[in-house]
């Protein structure tokens, strides 16, 4: 078998998509060429905002003026990682073929791409191919930097030295190992110093460990210990309070400024810098160790003139529209919204970067506006969740009627079963486009 060490510094440096599942359909597909083809609208990526955009292209324009450059084979739903890495569901679960949710008679480019050049309207890819575009959509997902930390790369079996991430279909099982042969001593979990999909995520394994240690009876040996690179628990006020809650009825450790910095395996120690005081370290000795990698925008849209100054794909935050260059849209994790990056996010960005296509096609100024909508389903146990809702301003949008910031098994629900099939059928399909609809019911047409 090919040593993880390999997988992390190649796979594991690829970008990495929110994606999605499928049954195989006809749809025409291209693996390598070296003629010039041109598309209506092109689409960059095959993840959760590049599938539901074309699903929408396809319905608005009809499916041969609709292209998807995408080289991976499997199309994953990340968000349910979470389960996955506390034994709950099954990594072959959150995966199904990318050619089973690509729409149907839609061109798939099997390729990644190379270059983007916005001021000829082209994009070249890795198998040589050079499309035209009238219009394009980019949703490259970001990038995940696990080689960043040091000593990382260099292990061979994470299994061996008890590490774990949620981050990677590659080692997503490998955090429920870690936590299947937990015996006794710290747990620990991290938060880098970059931006981050599904800022969530880090503490949800947390909770769950935290669960999973109880259930067991190895809670009273165990240190569970949350290390995180922000100043907060979690970015949101209403929400961290309920959380800081948590952490102290549980007996869980929370250390603010500490960031991941080095792996040494073989004495299974982790090294933290003190954000605030920089160069200054603290050694932690783990008996479990769940990695969230630092992650930063994908270089192809870095070294193009479609990225802001750091890296990231600059967009109108209302409208989606490209602040340079008219006929270039963004959706998802690749953008420089200024709100959090979920598979939510990107379901209500889709229905509004639909609406502006809309207005752009008929030479009409974009009409609707992006509120900065996202959403983090934070799992604090094996049957209860806080469904966080906000929006750019960081206040609660929230789409009950209720206090949503107390634990509820509904809501656990919601996430665990009731989330993957409305992304599936709804997401993928160009029909969900976020709760935005039902929250005006449930809260009588106010906001």
């Amino acid at each position: 078998p090919t040593p993880l060490s390999i997988l992390v510094r190649a796979s594991l440096r690829s970008c990495h998509r929110t994606a999605g599942i499928g049954i195989c359909r006809l749809h025409t597909s291209s693996s390598s060429a070296s003629s010039k083809e041109h598309y209506k609208v092109l689409v960059l990526g095959g993840g959760t905002g590049g599938i539901a955009m074309s699903a929408r292209m396809k319905r608005k324009l009809g499916a041969e003026n609709v292209a998807v450059v995408e080289t991976s084979e499997m199309h994953y739903y990340q968000p349910i990682w979470t389960l996955v890495g506390a034994g709950v569901k099954s990594a072959a679960s959150s995966g199904r073929p990318t050619a089973s949710v690509i729409p149907p008679g839609v061109k798939w480019v099997k390729s990644n791409v190379r270059e983007i050049d916005p001021d000829t309207n082209t994009v070249r890819t890795d198998n040589g191919m050079e499309i035209s575009y009238q219009y394009l959509i980019v949703a490259l997902g970001l990038q995940l930097h696990y080689e960043k930390i040091k000593g990382l790369p260099e292990i061979d079996d994470w299994e061996e030295f008890k590490i774990g991430s949620n981050y990677s279909v590659l080692t997503v099982e490998k955090t429920w190992r870690a936590l299947q042969n937990f015996k006794e001593g710290n747990a620990i979990f991290s938060f880098p110093n970059t931006p981050v999909k599904c800022a969530g995520a880090p503490q949800k394994i947390m909770y769950l460990t935290d669960a999973y240690l109880r259930k067991t009876g190895k809670r009273a040996t165990a240190n569970v210990m949350y290390n995180t690179s922000l100043p907060v628990l979690f970015g949101i006020k209403k929400y961290a309070d309920a959380l800081w809650e948590i952490v102290k009825n549980r007996d869980i450790q929370v250390n603010l400024r500490h960031n991941l910095v080095e792996v040494r395996a073989n004495k299974q120690e982790a090294v933290f810098e003190n954000l605030d005081n920089p160069g200054e370290t603290e050694v932690f000795e783990y008996e479990m160790l769940h990695v969230t990698p630092p992650m930063g925008p994908n270089p192809v849209i870095k070294g193009s003139s479609l990225a802001d100054e750091g890296g990231w794909l600059d967009v109108n935050k209302e409208t989606l529209q490209h602040n340079k260059y008219p006929n270039v849209f963004g959706i998802g994790d690749c953008t420089n919204l200024p709100t959090a990056k979920t598979a939510a996010a990107v379901a209500a960005q889709s229905s509004i970067l639909d609406r502006t296509i809309s207005k752009v096609l008929k030479n009409e100024m974009p009409d609707t506006k992006y509120d900065g909508y996202t959403s983090c389903p934070l799992v604090t146990s094996y049957s209860k969740v806080i469904l966080a809702e906000f929006d750019y301003s960081g206040q609660p949008l929230e789409t009950f009627p209720i206090d949503q910031s107390k634990e509820r098994w509904t809501m656990y629900h919601m996430k665990a079963d009731v989330m993957p099939h409305l992304y599936w059928h709804g997401l993928l399909k160009g029909f969900w486009g976020g709760p935005g609809p039902i929250r005006k019911i449930m809260h009588l047409g106010m906001k």
